[in-house]
C-alpha cells in the first residue's frame, strides 16, 4: 500500500534553503546522515492536469489565509510576488534563498 509521498526541490544552494525550510517556514525535520534534512509536509493533495508534456510537476505550498501568511513571511524578510487571483485560488511565489521559488496560495476549491 502507498503510504505517503516525497518530494524533492533540486536548487543551486542547497544550504541555504534546507535552512530557510528549517527556520523560517519552521517545518519538522530529521538528520538522516550529516545534514541531509528530511522535512516533515503538512496535509497534501494530489491534482492532474492536462499537459503536451508528460514529467512536468509543480509543488505549491497551501494555506488559509494568505495575507497573514505573507505578513509573517515578510516580518522574516522573505520577498515574494504580489498575489494574482486565479480561478481556484489567490497565488503568489516566495523566493528562496537558493534563487529558485516556491507556489503559495490560498484555495477558492474544497479540500479533500
Amino acid at each position: 500500500m502507498i503510504n505517503g509521498g516525497h518530494v524533492v526541490i533540486y536548487s543551486k544552494d542547497a544550504e541555504a534553503d534546507k535552512a530557510f525550510i528549517r527556520d523560517v517556514l519552521k517545518f519538522p525535520h530529521i538528520d538522516v546522515h550529516n545534514g541531509w534534512l528530511i522535512f516533515k509536509l503538512p496535509p497534501s493533495e494530489l491534482a492532474v492536469h492536462p499537459s503536451d508534456e508528460n514529467d512536468r510537476h509543480e509543488f505549491f505550498l497551501m494555506t488559509d489565509h494568505l495575507d497573514g501568511e505573507l505578513a509573517s513571511l515578510e516580518k522574516a524578510g522573505v520577498t515574494y510576488e504580489s498575489p494574482s487571483q486565479q480561478a481556484w485560488g489567490r497565488l503568489t511565489r516566495i523566493r528562496l534563498p537558493g534563487g529558485g521559488t516556491l507556489g503559495l496560495y490560498q484555495p477558492r476549491h474544497a479540500r479533500p
